[in-house]
C-alpha cells in the first residue's frame, strides 16, 4: 500500500506492507504554486512506488486541505490546490481509485491503526504546529462528516476563555479568539511576546521575538518567564481538549506536530482538564488518556497508506 503526504514544501511517499513495515520511501520538493507540476510530481511518485512494489498498489494521499462533496479541494494552504478536482485528476491519470484526505485525518488513522491509539475505540488526534487541526477515528475508520469538517477543532472559540487573560486575536478564517490562535506554535510565541516577557530564549537574538521552540528550551533551563508562558498555554490546551471530551468523550487524545514534543504537556494538561470536564456533581478521574503520536512526523504518510488500503477494501476513502 502506497501513502503520499503532500506538504507545502515537501512531498513524501512510502510503501507499507500489511504489517506496517516500510519497504520503500522517497521525498521530493513540492512544486510551489503550480497545480499541474504538483499533479505531475504525485503521478511520478506513484510510478516509482509501483515499481518498488513490483505491481499495482492501493493509493492514499494526505493533503493540507479538505475534499468537498463535489470532489474539489478547499482550505489548502497550498492555494494552487483550492478549487481543483485533485482526486478525479489523479484517478484519471492513474487509472485506479485514490483516497484523498486531510493530513489530520491521516494522523488519526495512523495512530488508531498501529500507533498510540491502537486498540482504542475513539481516537482524537490533534496537530499542534504552525496551525491547529484534528482528525477523529472511530473503530479504525476516519470520521469526516457531510461537510468534511469533522475535527476542525482549531476554528472554534476557546472554551471558558477569560477576557483579562485570553486574547481574542483575529484568525485567518475570519473569526476571532479561535483555539488555533492561542495554542499553535505562533500563538504561544505571540502570547509570550505580547505579555511583555523577556527570557533567556531570546538572548542569542535579542532583537527578535523568541519562537515556541526557543521558549520551551529556555523553560527547560528553568527560566521563570518562559515557564509562565508554557503554563498559560497548557491551561488553554486543557480547556480546549476538555470541550472535546465533553462532546466526543474519546478514549485517547493523541498529539502530533512540533509542540507535541514538549513533555510537560502530558503531565500538566491532564492535571488541569478535569476541572472543566463535566462531572455531574461526582468527582472522578478523567479516563481519557493524553499521549504523543507514536510515529511522529511519519504518521501523516502512514495514515495515507492505511486510508488507501481501506478504500480498496470497501471502507471510507477520505471523501
Amino acid at each position: 500500500m502506497l501513502g503520499i503526504d503532500l506538504g507545502g514544501t515537501k512531498t513524501e511517499a512510502v510503501l507499507l506492507g500489511d504489517d506496517g513495515q516500510v519497504h520503500w520511501r522517497e521525498r521530493v520538493p513540492t512544486p510551489a504554486g503550480d497545480y499541474d507540476a504538483t499533479l505531475a510530481a504525485l503521478i511520478a511518485l506513484v510510478a516509482h512506488g509501483r515499481a518498488a512494489a513490483g505491481g499495482e498498489v492501493s493509493i492514499g494521499i494526505g493533503t493540507p486541505g479538505t475534499v468537498t462533496a463535489d470532489g474539489r479541494m478547499k482550505n489548502c494552504n497550498s492555494q494552487c490546490l483550492n478549487g481543483r478536482a485533485l482526486p478525479r485528476d489523479l484517478e484519471a491519470a492513474l487509472g485506479q481509485p485514490v483516497a484523498v484526505a486531510n493530513d489530520a485525518n491521516c494522523l488519526a488513522l495512523s495512530e488508531a491503526t498501529d500507533g498510540a491509539g491502537a486498540g482504542h475505540g475513539v481516537v482524537f488526534a490533534a496537530i499542534l504546529g504552525t496551525g491547529v487541526g484534528a482528525g477523529i477515528a472511530v473503530h479504525g475508520r476516519v470520521l469526516t462528516g457531510p461537510n468534511g469538517v469533522a475535527g476542525e477543532w482549531g476554528h472554534n472559540p476557546l472554551p471558558w476563555a477569560e477576557a483579562d487573560h485570553d486574547p481574542r486575536w483575529r484568525c485567518y478564517c475570519g473569526q476571532a479568539g479561535c483555539i488555533e490562535t492561542l495554542v499553535s506554535g505562533p500563538g504561544l510565541a505571540r502570547d509570550h511576546h505580547g505579555a511583555g516577557l523577556h527570557c533567556s530564549a531570546s538572548a542569542s537574538t535579542p532583537s527578535a521575538a523568541p519562537t515556541a521552540e526557543q521558549i520551551a528550551a529556555a523553560a527547560a533551563r528553568g527560566d521563570a518567564a518562559c515557564l509562565a508562558t508554557l503554563e498559560r498555554h497548557a491551561s488553554r490546551l486543557a480547556r480546549a481538549l476538555a470541550g472535546i471530551i465533553n462532546v466526543l468523550d474519546p478514549d485517547i487524545v493523541v498529539l502530533g506536530g512540533g509542540l507535541s514534543r514538549m513533555p510537560h504537556l502530558y503531565e500538566r494538561v491532564p492535571a488541569l482538564w478535569s476541572q472543566w470536564v463535566v462531572s455531574g456533581g461526582v468527582r472522578e478521574p478523567v479516563r481519557t488518556r493524553l499521549a504523543p503520536s507514536r510515529h511522529g512526523d511519519a504518521s501523516g504518510v502512514r495514515g495515507a497508506a492505511w486510508l488507501g488500503r481501506q478504500l480498496v477494501q470497501g471502507g471510507h476513502g477520505g471523501r
